[in-house]
């Protein structure tokens, strides 16, 4: 199994959360392949910011997306080869800014793909404005007197557009977080999984994080328990919060859920 690191010069800020969720992505693709999928069925697509910059680091298959578009990218890709495991990175401000209304409708179709959202609460690449997970009172370029906006909570908004599966974890404790990616990928329907990635130049978490996070030791028994427990500030919990099994839309659209084999497509591309 190779190392997944392309040779780009990695540009991300010294103690940057996302050193942390590249080292559980690799692992997690790594659990993939030992578990049957081959690495030529992994493929990515990326927003623009600097969880866009994992496209560059990250030596597997993929196509970089425009500002927001990622998830449409992405749906593109699944249709057209629904063996994929397709999987997106988006930030707060690129899937849940620019790109809500793709990040929306993708999980309200329940797309067979997964959303891997780098949360750092504001745009660190532009250099710190106010994102729409920046909490009220964060002071930005854009904010200098104080964010009045309240926030979104990412895992409410999913489970309300109708994800199934909606997650959350942290860039410190990868081995939670590959396990919730590996798990994520392989489930059959819209995957979502909140990725808390502190900022150290703009928005630095880890002091909150590492005194106030707590995984699950269950999925919460009903909706209105994970919707109570994924507002919770104190403490900040990790773990899946809804996961079940629906239709997904590429075998809904699809005459009786068949598709073509990949050697029927290249015959007719050849045709």
């Amino acid at each position: 199994m190779r190392k997944l690191i392309s040779t780009k010069e990695n540009t991300w800020c010294t103690g940057c959360g996302n050193f942390g969720l590249f080292a559980a992505v690799r692992k997690s693709i790594q659990m993939l392949h030992e578990a049957g999928t081959p690495m030529a069925d992994i493929v990515m697509s990326a927003g623009i910011g600097c969880h866009g910059k994992i496209f560059d680091y990250l030596e597997i298959s993929g196509i970089y997306g425009l500002h927001g578009r990622a998830l449409a990218t992405a749906s593109g890709v699944k249709l057209a080869n629904p063996q994929l495991k397709v999987l997106v990175f988006g930030g707060d401000g690129d899937s849940l800014g620019e790109g809500l209304e793709h990040t929306l409708f993708a999980a309200k179709r329940n797309m067979d793909i997964t959303l891997i959202l780098h949360n750092n609460g504001n745009y660190g690449l532009t250099t710190g404005q106010a994102s729409p997970l920046s909490i009220k009172g964060f002071k930005g370029l854009t904010t200098p007197m104080g964010n009045v906006e309240r926030p979104f909570t990412p895992v409410t908004l999913m489970m309300e557009a109708g994800a199934s599966f909606v997650g959350r974890s942290y860039t410190a404790r990868i081995e939670h977080l590959s396990q919730m990616i590996f798990q994520a990928v392989n489930h059959p329907g819209f995957s979502f999984v909140e990725v808390l990635q502190p900022c150290v130049s703009y928005n630095n978490t880890y002091q909150l994080y590492n005194e106030h996070c707590q995984i699950m030791s269950e999925i919460p028994e009903s909706e209105e328990k994970a919707r109570s427990l994924a507002k919770s500030a104190d403490p900040i919990y990790l773990g899946i919060y809804h996961q079940e099994e629906i239709p997904v839309y590429h075998q809904q659209i699809q005459d009786g859920g068949a598709s073509l084999t990949r050697a029927q497509r290249l015959a007719l591309l050849k045709s």
